[in-house]
């Protein structure tokens, strides 16, 4: 996860000093409205306001800085009431149908409740927001009143808006009044001047400080449309920028292409179908451009930038479609790699980035995460993701130009990770502002012994060797084929040895399972946990290991019904509404699930699909949030939802094409120009499967997967280019 979180009577703690605040009602309650366009993003209630409730997260934010804290449509001077509202399948558009209250017009005249039909949509570009009013008169008579916006701007920055305090602030400046328009700007103390400028095209329109008022005529069975654009910069606005209608076509247009446009997925189960769409798009949106490529941001609304670990995951959970994601997460990480020590920011040379911030705060250093390395995992994932990437790619002449950030990577993990030379790589921050506990269960009290007592550091976790062993082991191949056979050798012997010393020191024959971690005296943590899971794709589990891992996380202690939880009931410290001590993450399942991808044992795989299914049918929009609560599920009752798990979330959403993939048992080798078949299976509920454009190197493919009583049989519908099947049954 992006941030250190642990439960407080008042809010999320985010390490010991940073926390998300959580006062007051929660995104459970609230049900936002999420737009999202690379480093823009918008929050708004469900009739499309931005008002200060809940959370106090809503607004429009540019670049990590909140460009409108407030905006309050009315008509005659009320808000209008909600009918329905939802964002459009493919995430382009808000839309709202709302009506007017009983109300007193300036005539005197009484307007009966649902007379005004009020149409209200609203789509969000890189550095735009369009607020677009349709009013339409069902009455029978004539209808003249004002219709309003009043907006605000505090230019807040994020962690501002999750919870910190400043000891200084840059100064506003004084709202200026122009045509049809109205600028707020705000200098920081980063000498950066950023703008919102706030623009009315209807006719007629009367602009004042705070507020812009349009005068409505509706004839009987009259309509009117009025559009208001509110522009972000980090420079004076110039202003007159595109018309809704273009800027709605050019979003369509570009919404429709992109790294996962190529491939479609259809299935026989229509919920399973929704769920799909609804993560595509989610992904699609997510999907930001960097000069290094595009780059899956983590999470609306506190985690919309660069995060290392989430990037990697995602680019895992996809790779299998859409590689180029990997190919851009791993050159912009590679762009990003700690080159010296930085202890503030927890930098080492080698290391991988945690995070990457934009904002005012960041910049000034009032946080330490302008970039901060304060992972543990990011680093051997880094590897595992490239390694991931030649195999589906063959793409050598790409890695050739990273190949020393490889190096470093590796060097990194030998030099630093291994802080004590035992041969497993351990977490602990540096300075006393960075994360206590550096996996992606980062909450301080995340990692413990059986009697609850916290484990001192350095914390060696079980999935951080898990990564580890992958990325050595299938390093070797990687560093044959540039050359250094020396080095292929050296990997292999490290991945061999460290194989044997995890299985003797991690296993525990009372849990039947491995242990969370290894303390700084190399102590097991003997609880129950998810982690354990994670050592399940690696390969440096033995077979009968994994059996029994896998059964564990299958007994009632720690499947919720849901989904598998992050720590087993009836451990110390369970507590199923806790950020990482009981709660069920999908992208935590959906690595678990992976470890079947070669496996002819797919139970727990399909048990994993079938209740992450079940999940997505249960919660808004069909989006699985970050994370839900651990409460074991009961018939008749939906989720209990997580306060402020950030929805959309890129790793939730594309946990649903790895754990497919993992029942699929879907491989592809372009180096090898085959596709494997791992043991196909499918859910009861999924009778069929059909997957387009499937590419294989220069080859592409249309498969269609059918469920029988006993099997799954595939059925080749197109081949395009040289591509061998070979299928295991």
């Amino acid at each position: 996860m992006p941030a250190s979180e642990m439960q407080s009577k008042d809010g999320i703690e985010v390490g010991e000093q940073f926390h998300i605040r959580a006062s007051s009602s929660s995104l459970a309650d609230d049900r936002t409205r999420v737009l999202m366009n690379a480093d823009t993003f918008a929050i708004f209630d469900r009739g499309g306001d931005i008002q200060p409730v809940g959370l106090g997260q809503q607004g429009i934010f540019h670049k990590e800085t909140r460009h409108l804290s407030r905006l309050e449509l009315s008509l005659g001077g009320v808000r209008p009431i909600l009918l329905s509202s939802t964002i459009r399948e493919d995430n382009v558009l808000f839309a709202a149908d709302l009506t007017n209250p009983d109300l007193v017009l300036p005539s005197g005249e009484l307007l009966a409740r649902g007379t005004l039909h009020i149409f209200r949509t609203k789509i969000l570009t890189e550095s735009a927001c369009y607020d677009q009013i349709t009013v339409h008169n069902y009455g029978e008579k004539a209808v003249d009143l004002d219709l309003r916006f009043n907006f605000e701007a505090d230019f807040a920055d994020i962690f501002e808006v999750r919870g910190e305090k400043r000891a200084r602030r840059g100064h506003p400046h004084p709202e200026t009044v122009e045509d049809g328009a109205v600028r707020l700007a705000y200098a920081g103390l980063d000498g950066i001047r950023r703008e919102t400028r706030l623009e009315c095209r209807a006719a007629d329109c009367s602009v004042r400080e705070g507020g812009i008022a349009v005068p409505v005529r509706l004839e009987p069975q009259g309509e009117t449309n009025v559009t208001l654009t509110v522009e972000m910069g980090h420079v004076p606005l110039a202003g007159r920028s595109r018309r809704y209608d273009d800027a709605l076509q050019l979003l369509d247009a570009r919404r429709a292409e992109g790294p996962l446009a190529e491939v479609r997925i259809e299935t026989s189960n229509e919920q399973l179908n929704a769920w799909l769409r609804r993560s595509h798009a989610d992904l699609a949106m997510m999907l930001a451009p960097t000069p290094w490529g595009v780059y899956p941001y983590a999470g609306v609304p506190w985690f919309c930038a660069v995060f290392g670990r989430d990037g990697i995951v995602t680019a895992l959970e996809l790779l299998w479609l859409a590689p180029s994601i990997a190919r851009g997460v791993l050159a912009c990480l590679a762009a990003t790699q700690a080159t010296g020590t930085d202890v503030e920011r927890d930098a080492e040379p080698g290391k991988i980035l945690h995070e990457l911030r934009k904002g005012e705060m960041a910049g000034m250093r009032e946080v330490p995460f302008g970039r901060y390395y304060g992972t543990v995992d990011a680093t051997p994932l880094f590897l595992v993701l490239a390694v991931a990437y030649y195999e589906r790619t063959a793409d050598l002449e790409f890695l050739r130009g990273i190949w020393p950030n490889l190096l470093a990577a590796l060097e990194w993990i030998d030099r630093y990770g291994d802080r004590d030379g035992d041969g497993f790589v351990e977490g602990a921050s540096r300075t006393g502002n960075g994360r206590l506990q550096q996996g992606w269960k980062d909450s301080p009290d995340s990692v413990f012994h059986r009697d609850g007592e916290p484990a001192r550091g350095p914390v060696a976790l079980c999935e951080v060797q898990s990564y580890v062993y992958a990325a050595k082991s299938g390093m070797v191949g990687l560093a044959n084929d540039m050359g250094d056979l020396h080095l292929a050798e050296q990997l292999s012997a490290q991945a061999a040895d460290l194989r044997a010393k995890f299985a003797s020191m991690f296993w525990s024959d009372e849990l039947s399972l491995f242990a969370m971690a290894l303390d700084g005296k190399k102590h097991p943590c003997v609880v129950r946990s998810s982690n354990a899971g994670h050592c399940l794709f690696s390969g440096i589990a033995p077979e009968e290991q994994q059996r029994k891992v896998r059964e564990s996380l299958l007994s009632p202690e720690s499947w919720s019904g849901w989904g598998i939880r992050t720590i087993a009931a009836g451990e110390r410290r369970y507590n199923p509404m806790a950020y990482h001590n009981g709660s069920v993450w999908p992208h935590d399942n959906a690595l678990i699930a992976w470890g079947a991808l070669r496996s002819q044992q797919k139970r727990l795989a399909l048990q994993v699909l079938s209740g992450l299914l079940d999940l997505s049918t249960a919660v808004d929009l069909r989006r699985l949030p970050e994370l839900i609560c651990g409460f074991a599920r009961r018939p008749g009752k939906g989720p209990t939802l997580y306060p402020v798990a950030c929805s959309p979330q890129a790793w939730a959403a594309g946990a649903v094409f790895m754990v497919l993939q993992a029942c699929l048992g879907i491989e592809v080798s372009a180096r090898e120009q085959r596709l494997y078949l791992h043991y196909s299976a499918l859910p009861e509920n999924v009778k069929q499967v059909h997957l387009s454009n499937l590419r294989v190197g220069d080859a592409s493919l249309d498969l269609s997967f059918e469920r029988h009583t006993e099997s799954v049989g595939v059925h080749v519908r197109r081949r395009v280019g040289e591509v061998e099947i070979v299928a295991m049954w």
